[in-house]
């Protein structure tokens, strides 16, 4: 086996979804704990001196403690090589989160014990459904009251429509939560309650036949495993590796990540389970890292101003397959030309270091000089394939932006098509007026705190947002039509994207279908092509 190919197989590449407040960053703190990359943990919510989240980097997610933007962090453990992709919980940044999935193998799905399946949970769910993803379910905060185990399942089952298979099962919860069960090795494991900064504490495994047992758990709680172990092993789904790699089972486990209880556990099985680096399908059909030896990577998310001293632009790829070297040449397949992947690094949330090498499965950040967007593919491979591209969602928020002070326009529209260029927010202008009038589209209304923030912080433009009353968007497929010939309806609005194609927005969704009836042979697409 070549050195490279065995680098691969060590690979495994996930993202942390959940709904916001459900653990996900205290989660990943803890698996960076075990790997090693850190000696204590951060509070996303604790007071203003305390170490916030690793993973939360960007201003305004200190200041609110919610995570915004991915973070890639990579971490080794008993001698896999880890890339988490940590996503933003808020339902206002599902679009990062969903180009974060893009590039994940898996995806580990933390859910509340006291609140089950959450909206948000649901939404980023449904993406990893389309993908085929494995799915992993950490049910997380069982150290506080938690709702019936059983119903907690049967609400994984019926929200996401997934059949589940406990791995291991909870003994109490909240003050008499003593541990879990493990249902392969018939074991109890107990913890001891840890100090919640370290990742130091005592796991007792106990076989469940042994004596000393009732004098650890008691008696009400032993006889409520039996019946519940009992009702489980004749009720819940059987454990099929085949099953799970297809994202139609998800193994479920039970802890709490604030005091480290069940995490390694988690992780140990975690890593079991998964798999090395998947293939992905291009234009030229599936591209196997185990075969594939050239290098292949494709761009899934782009950040600006990382390191404000700097002003610099790094983008984000997922290696597909082969090695990376520093300062190689590729061959940027959307660009038409070769490029030189130059100051390669890999992230520990803002901390950066350089790399000298990588390979199919890490997610490396390259400085980008204005030329790289979210779905391009680079390779060095003489078939020059591409990846299947990364669709942009369809904004429902809409506001124009003017700047209070119009001596600055320059660093306003830099800053303004910089943040764009990320994703996050889509910009669009009047039809007919060019950059004078300047609309911005959101999926979630946060985005627009976000830029408000952004450029005033990054650019040191101040704007002031109007927001507007349209819901719903189209772009115009065929190209032939005359704007200014076609018939709307009164609550229309004409627009241009950023590569002067035409745009209609609309207030209500009816005023689409008149529009469509009113004007023969007009097509319109709720998606952006990139």
């Amino acid at each position: 086996m070549s050195q490279i190919t065995n680098e691969i197989k060590k690979r495994r590449t996930f993202a942390i979804i959940s709904h916001p407040d459900a653990g996900k960053t205290t989660l990943t703190e803890k698996f960076l704990l075990y790997g090693g990359a850190i000696n204590q943990a951060g509070s996303v919510k604790g007071k203003a001196t305390a170490k916030h989240a690793v993973s939360d980097w960007m201003e305004i997610e200190k200041e609110r403690g919610i995570s915004v933007t991915s973070s890639v962090l990579q971490f080794n453990y008993d001698g896999y090589c880890i890339n988490i992709l940590d996503t933003p919980g808020h339902q206002d940044f599902s679009e990062d989160t969903y180009r974060t999935l893009m590039a994940a193998d898996s995806a580990v799905m933390v859910i509340d014990a006291s609140k089950g399946v959450e909206a948000q949970t649901r939404k980023l769910f449904k993406v990893c459904v389309m993908r085929h993803i494995p799915i992993f379910t950490f049910i997380n905060k069982m150290d506080r009251e938690a709702r019936d185990t059983f119903e907690l399942l049967d609400d994984i089952e019926k929200e996401l429509g997934i059949a589940t298979c406990p791995i291991n099962w909870p003994i109490g919860c909240g003050k008499e939560f003593r541990g879990v069960f493990d249902r392969e090795h018939q074991e109890i494991e107990l913890f001891s309650d840890t100090q919640k900064g370290t990742k130091m504490g005592d796991v007792r495994k106990i076989a469940l036949a042994a004596p000393e047992v009732d004098n650890l758990i008691t008696e009400d709680q032993k006889a409520q495993l039996l019946d519940e172990i009992e009702l489980l092993d004749g009720a819940s789904a059987e454990f099929d590796l085949d099953m799970v790699s297809k994202g139609e089972l998800s193994p479920v486990f039970f802890g709490s990540a604030l005091t480290n209880f069940g995490v390694e556990t988690f992780l140990q099985h975690f890593l079991a389970m998964t798999s090395s680096p998947l293939p992905r399908m291009s234009d030229q059909g599936s591209i196997d890292p185990m075969e594939e030896k050239d290098f292949s990577a494709f761009v899934f998310k782009i950040q600006a101003n990382m390191n404000k001293a700097h002003r610099d632009r790094i983008a984000f790829m997922r290696i597909c397959s082969g090695e990376f070297e520093a300062g190689m040449d590729v061959f940027h397949i959307q660009g038409g030309k070769k490029v030189r992947l130059s100051q390669p690094q890999q992230m520990m949330a803002s901390e950066r270091k350089m790399i000298d090498k990588a390979y199919a499965g890490d997610v490396i950040g390259i400085f980008d000089p204005g030329i790289f967007s979210i779905g391009d593919t680079l390779t060095t491979s003489a078939n020059k394939f591409a990846y299947e591209g990364i669709p942009t969602f369809a904004p429902e928020h809409f506001a124009r932006v003017r700047q209070v002070d119009t001596m600055k326009r320059k660093q306003f529209i830099k800053g303004i098509n910089q943040i764009a260029q990320e994703g996050a927010i889509q910009i669009f202008q009047e039809y007919n007026t060019g950059m004078e009038e300047i609309i911005v589209g959101v999926v979630g209304v946060l985005q627009f705190d976000v830029l408000k923030y952004r450029l005033e912080n990054e650019y040191n433009v101040e704007i002031k947002l109007e927001n507007l009353p349209y819901e719903h968007i189209r772009w115009i497929e065929n190209e032939e039509i005359n704007l200014d010939k076609l018939v709307g309806t009164s609550d229309m609005k004409k627009i241009k994207d950023l590569k002067g194609r035409p745009l209609l927005l609309f207030v209500n969704s009816w005023s689409v279908r008149m529009t469509l009836e009113r004007n023969e042979g007009l097509l319109l697409s709720e998606f952006g092509r990139s």
